[in-house]
């Protein structure tokens, strides 16, 4: 019987993430470690695990703190563990210099102050790392949540973790790794490299921790998630929670035969779309990308994107702000922002892989972190760049990208220096790059503006 529900489960999307939810709980609850990891793909519901996670332990008498990276990732879970639960008295930990986001004015529940004192008897209290780094002199929480757990450096972990017994680590561990504007090599394989990823040091002093996996992707639709398992999760693969045909984009207004028009048909149909311009080294704002990918965010819109999906019953416009543009570089992003607006685009998020992290749309138009250059740097080939650009979709995702990369990876192979003591992470930027382009080539659009 037991076996049967197993397979039940594991076959049923639904089914699998409510049992590795169930268990991540029960651990978190009952488990006599300190600690419980929690490995998240992009969009498997990791916010909703820290909000269900937060809710049952103070619906059990449980007062806890909830460490985010971000001031907006605070405010974030501050928002939607009030909506969820209205009656939980929850306490938002802030700077002097960073009021918290004017809409948590609506929840009557939430008390907002930058001393932890005025804090202490709410059943919940968020702040980011930075804030908690400079709490001192207080009784030490039960529980803890820790988000994003990834992205915190060990240092940062270090400072905070004298304020509880036990937590629950929850983060992607596909993304970005953290961010030190120092060099860091001096501490290179060290027990306590401060730059190192709060998880990674966690578990290398703890391996008797329990550790999880959340296995669905709610975001990733079943055209992208075996790509984004394979390239960029191959020791925790994880799958769409829906199935092929489930999810649809459309257009009403047809091809007027360019480029861009040809790679948005190749996007709707398939889930991917490589628009390659010819091969050339090109300045890092390549004026012939920029404008490409403004080309075609400006026909995404005028020929009128339909989006159809579980969300809703009946087609839903694809309007500006479910696009993004993710680009590797600033100055990539404001040209991209100058040529929108010539084109007289507004409403379309344009940034950084950095700054979309976490976020999510339906259409996203990315620039190779590669395409135009002469060079393979340690900076462009990071796996969680690439992996972050490529999994912020719900329906699909058009590259741009000059010709030539798949060369230059060749004549670039992964040379980073060996270090003893540190984790080598697989895959790296090079394998990933690889094999995403190996499946972008099958649905590529030559195009010489």
């Amino acid at each position: 019987m037991a076996s049967g529900t197993g397979r039940e489960a594991a076959s049923d999307p639904a089914r699998a993430a409510a049992a590795a939810t169930e268990a991540i709980l029960r651990d978190t609850r009952d488990s006599p470690h300190r600690g419980v990891v929690v490995d998240s793909p992009p969009g498997a519901g990791k916010s909703t695990l820290v909000v269900r996670a937060a809710r049952e332990l103070a619906s059990a008498g449980e007062q806890l703190m909830i460490v985010a990276q971000t001031n907006a990732q605070v405010d974030d879970l501050v928002d939607r563990l009030a909506t969820a639960d209205p009656e939980l008295a929850i306490g938002r930990l802030h700077g002097s210099d960073s009021p918290p986001d004017p809409v948590l004015e609506r929840h009557t529940s939430v008390v907002k102050s930058t001393k932890v004192a005025d804090l202490r008897e709410r059943q919940v209290v968020i702040a980011t790392a930075a804030k908690w780094g400079y709490v001192k002199g207080v009784e030490p929480w039960r529980h803890a949540i820790v988000d994003e757990a990834y992205q915190m450096r060990s240092d940062a972990l270090l400072r905070v973790a004298g304020l509880f017994e036990r937590a629950l680590f929850v983060g992607d561990p596909g993304q970005l790794d953290p961010f030190s504007v120092v060099g860091a090599e001096q501490w290179a394989g060290l027990s306590y490299d401060p730059s190192a990823s709060a998880v990674v040091t966690l578990l290398a002093h703890n391996p008797q921790l329990p550790q999880h996996r959340l296995p669905v992707s709610w975001r990733l639709p079943a055209s992208a998630a075996p790509l984004i398992s394979d390239a960029f999760y191959p020791y925790t693969p994880f799958r769409s929670g829906t199935a092929p045909g489930e999810r649809g984009l459309s257009f009403g207004v047809v091809s007027d035969g360019s480029g861009p028009d040809r790679v948005l048909d190749e996007a709707a149909a398939s889930g991917w779309g490589l628009l390659e311009l010819p091969a050339r080294h090109t300045p890092r704002t390549d004026p012939e990308a920029v404008a490409a990918l403004a080309q075609v965010v400006r026909r995404l819109l005028d020929r009128g994107g339909v989006t159809v999906s579980e969300r809703a019953e009946d087609p839903v416009p694809l309007t500006a702000d479910r696009i993004a543009v993710g680009t590797a570089h600033r100055d990539q992003a404001a040209a991209v922002r100058a040529a929108l607006a010539r084109l007289g685009v507004t409403g379309v998020a344009v940034d950084t892989a950095n700054r979309l992290q976490g976020r999510e749309f339906d259409v996203t138009v990315v620039l190779h972190p590669l395409s135009g250059r002469p060079d393979a740097t340690a900076f462009h080939l990071e796996t969680g760049r690439l992996c972050v650009l490529a999994s912020r979709h719900r329906h699909a995702c058009v590259v741009v990208c000059r010709a030539g990369v798949t060369g230059l990876l060749d004549e670039h192979p992964s040379m980073e220096p060996v270090q003893l003591g540190v984790m080598v992470k697989f895959p790296d930027g090079w394998e990933a790059n690889h094999a995403v382009l190996a499946r972008l080539s099958e649905h590529r659009i030559a195009w010489h503006p």
